[in-house]
């Protein structure tokens, strides 16, 4: 998508106007009905650049949305996160009078409402602000009976006259907010273990299959080639791996790469600087300190427990 696509959005007042909603009663923290958000025929292919946390909850969207090259289309209840600064893309086709109309809820949240307060600290490190749509969260009906009545506490609350307590109040039902989805992501993994154990087989495959041959002019693979070749976003795997195996990703990595030093190491006769130049190193001392790391031993002493 071109580049003259993206528009820029500063504002959640800004916000309000573009898609034909009323000036929000407070100007950092707003809670939108999605079923009355209007879709200008100019926006119906468009890429938006946002300056604030925007969380969805919606149901039958008649659109695709992107994060890059990744797509899906929000034909069941399910949420999605988004930082400021992210590219994302909307792609609505024309109307079909007998599709259902959209629904849901928006929570938008600019940066500086939560300014001296320990979540602006806080907030980007839950990771799925930065998982792609695809890998967005499905919700129960009793699970997103609890996030509509968190939003709805949020909107009740900036409704009413603002005072000193108002912004404690609201960051801390964002905060139960963001801890709910951290729960109801586990369940997801959980409850979608077939889903995650064939990414993880796959796993298994592609550095099987990156190691098969010498590697030295590719280097070590990196999590963000692996993520792409599984076709999820980096922080997602990351996610997924420690859930199913308490180990990051790098963790697998290295795993992989010492079970291929061992077979080299006790199979062939080179040394142990080309078996690191053959695994993707630069430096060999750099095989030797995270051989000795992962197994105690040198790859020296390693090899020769098998004389």
């Amino acid at each position: 998508m071109a580049n003259r696509n993206i528009q820029r959005i500063k504002t959640i007042t800004q916000f309000h106007s573009v898609r034909g909603l009323p000036k929000p009663e407070h100007p950092l923290i707003s809670v939108v009905d999605y079923g009355k958000i209007w879709h200008r025929p100019e926006n119906n292919r468009v890429s938006w650049i946002q300056e604030f946390y925007s969380i969805g909850l919606k149901r039958n969207v008649a659109a695709k949305f992107r994060y890059g090259q990744q797509e899906y289309d929000f034909d069941e209840g399910l949420m999605s996160f988004i930082a400021p600064g992210q590219v994302y893309s909307v792609e609505i086709p024309p109307q079909n009078q007998q599709a259902p109309q959209p629904s849901g809820w928006l929570l938008l949240i600019h940066p500086d409402f939560l300014w001296d307060t320990p979540l602006a600290k806080t907030i980007r490190q839950y990771e799925f602000f930065d998982y792609a749509v695809n890998e967005s969260l499905f919700l129960s009906e009793k699970e997103e009976a609890v996030i509509v009545s968190i939003l709805r506490n949020i909107q009740q609350e900036y409704h009413a006259n603002i005072d000193k307590y108002t912004q404690g109040i609201i960051v801390s039902q964002i905060e139960v907010l963001l801890r709910y989805t951290e729960r109801f992501y586990e369940r997801q993994f959980i409850t979608r273990k077939i889903a995650s154990h064939k990414i993880l087989t796959r796993l298994e495959e592609v550095l099987d299959e990156y190691f098969r041959t010498d590697v030295s002019d590719k280097g070590l693979p990196g999590v963000q080639y692996l993520a792409e070749t599984l076709n999820i976003s980096p922080s997602y795997l990351s996610s997924l791996l420690k859930n199913l195996t308490g180990r990051s990703t790098q963790e697998h990595i290295h795993d992989k790469l010492i079970e291929k030093a061992k077979e080299e190491l006790s199979t062939t006769d080179l040394t142990v600087s080309e078996i690191a130049y053959k695994l993707g190193f630069e430096h060999s001392q750099s095989f030797s300190k995270l051989f000795k790391n992962k197994t105690n031993l040198s790859p020296t002493e390693f090899r020769q427990s098998f004389n």
